[in-house]
């Protein structure tokens, strides 16, 4: 019997010819990412008593969470995870202004390759299942070990296959697939699987729009999801490492693997509109249509789900030369200090800022509720992010809506939860 990617890369990784699910193995970590958490992780591997990390050129450190600081005990975090980064000899380190979000970073500076076993104490670490890589967030103390030690022991995932037949219908993008996928599973229905996507329309996405499949598959419960490696990929990944991989049968599952479930879905047929995940549960999935009464305060672009160039690209598209309605702010934080300058050059911030949108620093900015734009008691968000729960943009009695960025950027401009293409028509009118 054949193996699926992620048996077949803990397979390697851990020197066995085979693993099945539910097997326990110890498997050699390629890459180690930490942000502000990285500060845990120093206190618990210097409880341990190492004295030198494992290899400094296989640990990259991005501060995301909290830029610029936001108060004093993140200063002073921040300042501590220098320090520690200059004593350990650590050059995969992306201070203040140097890179953006973590996931984002990772991937188009080149530091993920399929094949690879990647650990981060970010739960969206999954995203770069996107470029091949058995990817999965773990806590600070499991760091702190793999500082040490540059290994860690897993449980060998089962495997969910997702094939995704048909053709997007219009205005229905990456996030609308995914979050239709997580309201039919539950937040649970995958959870601790590995996740295959596979077919005509997966294949026909960017890797961008791929990465946001893998980042939120974490939110059905995903150890790891993975899209495929292809001609695709391997020019994206060739234009940031100077390298052109060949492709490997090693990069993708054998073909008599074994599945515990394979979902067919024909996305025109079950995803004939935008949809939208409503408070407080990403799985509460709706069709953008069944919201359009939703009053909306704030609209938030950005995040390691959507804060790309093709997003921040397809709002300019959206709102062209509306406005902004005046009920609404509209936070837009491009997920890299790249990605901000590819916009500035292209004009999409022009277009944005001239709606009356705020631009932010790259960062995680109000999705983790700390700052840049956090809610108000009784106020409404609809936001590209990928978390809704209570509380988690700010006040326990906001709401926060998710959906895709053509969603956001309608909806600011109606005022309310919108769709596309009623925006669109309204300026052809």
């Amino acid at each position: 019997m054949g193996m699926t990617l992620a048996e077949k890369i803990l397979a390697s990784a851990s020197g066995r010819e085979t693993v099945s699910p539910d097997e326990i193995v110890v498997a050699s970590v390629d890459l180690a990412m930490s942000h502000e958490n990285a500060d845990l992780v120093r206190k618990s591997f210097q409880e341990i008593g190492a004295g030198r990390v494992w290899d400094p050129e296989r640990i990259v450190i991005i501060l995301d969470h909290r830029v610029p600081a936001e108060s004093e005990n993140t200063a002073a975090t921040h300042k501590a995870i220098r320090e520690f980064v200059e004593a350990q000899r650590i050059r995969h380190f992306y201070d203040v202004g140097r890179g953006g979000i973590c996931h984002q970073v990772l991937a188009e500076r080149g530091h993920v390759l399929p094949g690879m076993v990647v650990v981060g104490t970010d739960s969206h670490t999954t995203t770069h299942g996107a470029f091949g890589a058995f990817a999965t967030g773990i806590g600070a103390t499991e760091m702190a070990g793999v500082w040490t030690e540059g290994r860690l022991w897993f449980k060998v995932p089962s495997t969910f296959r997702i094939e995704v037949s048909g053709a997007l219908a219009p205005w229905v993008s990456a996030k609308d697939l995914i979050l239709y996928i997580i309201g039919q599973l539950g937040a649970d229905g995958a959870d601790y699987r590995a996740v295959e996507f596979e077919g005509r329309v997966i294949r026909n996405m960017t890797v961008a729009s791929r990465m946001v499949l893998a980042n939120l598959s974490m939110e059905m419960g995903a150890k790891v999801a993975f899209t495929p490696v292809d001609e695709e990929l391997l020019e994206y990944l060739a234009g940031r490492t100077g390298t052109r991989i060949p492709l490997s049968p090693s990069f993708e599952p054998d073909p008599d693997a074994s599945y515990e479930q394979v979902i067919r879905i024909d996305a025109g047929e079950s995803i004939p509109e935008p949809v939208v995940a409503c408070p407080h549960s990403v799985d509460r999935v709706r069709p953008v249509s069944e919201l359009t009464d939703v009053l909306v305060n704030q609209a938030v672009l950005g995040s390691c789900t959507n804060g790309r160039l093709e997003d921040l690209e397809l709002a300019a598209r959206v709102i062209s030369f509306q406005r902004v309605h005046p009920r609404t702010r509209l936070l837009v934080i491009p997920a890299s200090q790249q990605i901000y300058l590819d916009a500035i050059r292209l004009g999409y911030l022009q277009r944005l800022v001239a709606a009356g949108a705020m631009v932010n620093p790259p960062g995680c900015g109000p999705c983790v509720g700390v700052h840049q734009g956090i809610l108000a008691a009784g106020e409404v968000c609809i936001s590209s992010t990928n978390r809704n729960f209570i509380g988690r943009m700010g006040s326990k009695d906001s709401r926060v809506y998710l959906a895709s960025p053509a969603v956001v950027a309608a909806s600011a401009v109606a005022g309310h939860i919108a769709h596309p293409g009623e925006i669109r028509n309204e300026v052809a009118a």
